[in-house]
């Protein structure tokens, strides 16, 4: 899908002639004949690179430059400012507004185009790695969220005792032996982990205490 361009240009001939030479280079391209209505393009086309001259009626290209700038998404938006002012302090202020270069008038579209691609590549790389980045994210919190957090069960003594032999793959009787228990004693504390961890037989007690760091 080809990228969109906003020209935002009063002079008629100007508009067309940029418009044409961008639809040509395969962009896409949307165009306004002052900063108002290149406002309103703004939220209906969701361009990826301003072309827009500096003196226009109803809001000139230094008031929009303004408005797109506060907008957090489109801080980061490439911006070329055309003019035929070009001194200094005009410069500096479009700068400080924050167009990323300023063409000034009369210009050769070869540049223009040279000057769009240059943009759009380099913005498009900033975007790429961003949405890298937060892909990683949004994988690594999903591999944390798979991580099962720890639980607080209170169990005696014996109990964890006898969960840490009952892991090691100990019967009832090597476990009875061990700890100087009775068969019986020793079913009986198992019921109890059975109980407080919410399984069902022993298998289900190892899983879960290992999953929820019950035993080292």
């Amino acid at each position: 899908m080809p990228l969109t361009i906003l020209v935002a240009e009063d002079d008629l001939g100007t508009r067309l002639s940029i418009s044409d030479y961008l639809e040509c280079s395969g962009y896409s391209v949307v165009s306004a004949e002052n900063g108002k209505d290149a406002i309103a393009l703004l939220e209906t086309h969701q361009p990826h690179l301003i072309v827009t001259d500096v003196s226009m009626p109803l809001m000139d290209g230094y008031e929009l430059v303004r408005q797109v700038r506060r907008r957090p998404a489109l801080r980061l938006l490439p911006i070329v400012f055309l003019t035929g002012r070009t001194d200094t302090d005009e410069r500096v202020r479009g700068y400080q507004l924050g167009c990323d270069v300023y063409l000034a008038k009369p210009f050769e579209l070869p540049e223009l185009g040279a000057i769009v691609r240059n943009l759009l590549d380099r913005s498009q790389m900033i975007e790429t790695s961003w949405r890298s980045r937060q892909e990683f994210e949004v994988s690594e919190s999903a591999e944390r969220e798979k991580i099962v957090p720890d639980i607080h069960i209170t169990f005696t003594d014996r109990e964890r005792e006898v969960l840490t032999l009952l892991s090691d793959g100990l019967s009832n009787i090597q476990i009875g032996d061990r700890l100087h228990l009775s068969s019986r004693t020793v079913e009986k504390h198992v019921s109890s982990l059975l109980r407080k961890t919410e399984t069902s037989n022993r298998a289900e007690l190892v899983r879960f205490a290992m999953e929820h760091h019950l035993v080292v």
